[in-house]
């Protein structure tokens, strides 16, 4: 035998051998769903605030767009007593009709007039809003059902949600 060779009669040598198994270890797919749940639970909120965001933008410009159709009414004669006399019959957002109370109408009971937090009505000429998201609403605008409802007020001066007028 020569000197340096470590050859071991009858048997071959053997290398190292590699175990090239492509697959995930448990605790791989454990962090992986909770990086995915942590990613969901912040994007799914923010992406509902934007639909929501959205969907009180389309009603603030149906009231400016109704608004603008009964302004008309008005200078043209009278105000309608209800929207389907001027062709409107559209729901909001949420899936609800726009309501409208004519606010000339010497019939109409002061009860249902819409108020801000001083009891003070919204309104001279006739009262325009959404429902909101809830689908309820009660006249003065500090109580809880009209917070989130999406008026027109002093006038026409004002459209948007009812928490910030």
């Amino acid at each position: 035998m020569k000197l340096g060779m470590n050859k071991v009669k009858g048997k071959r040598a053997r290398g190292f051998r590699y175990n090239c198994q492509a697959a995930f270890t448990v605790i791989e797919l454990l962090i992986s769903v909770a990086i995915l749940s942590i990613v969901f639970s912040i994007a799914v909120p923010l992406y509902q605030g934007y639909i929501e965001e959205g969907r009180i933008s389309v009603a603030v410009q149906d009231l400016r767009n109704i608004s603008f159709i009964l302004d008309d009414a008005l200078s043209s004669g009278g105000l309608p007593d209800s929207l389907t006399e001027v062709g409107i019959n559209y729901d909001d957002p949420w899936g609800n009709p726009y309501q409208y109370l004519n606010l000339q109408d010497p019939s109409v009971n002061k009860g249902q007039v819409r108020k801000d937090k001083n009891l003070v009505p919204i309104n001279s000429d006739y009262d325009l809003y959404s429902m909101g998201p809830d689908g309820d609403s009660k006249g003065p605008l500090t109580a809880k059902a009209s917070r989130d409802d999406i008026v027109r007020a002093n006038d026409g001066a004002f459209f948007g949600e009812a928490q910030y007028y």
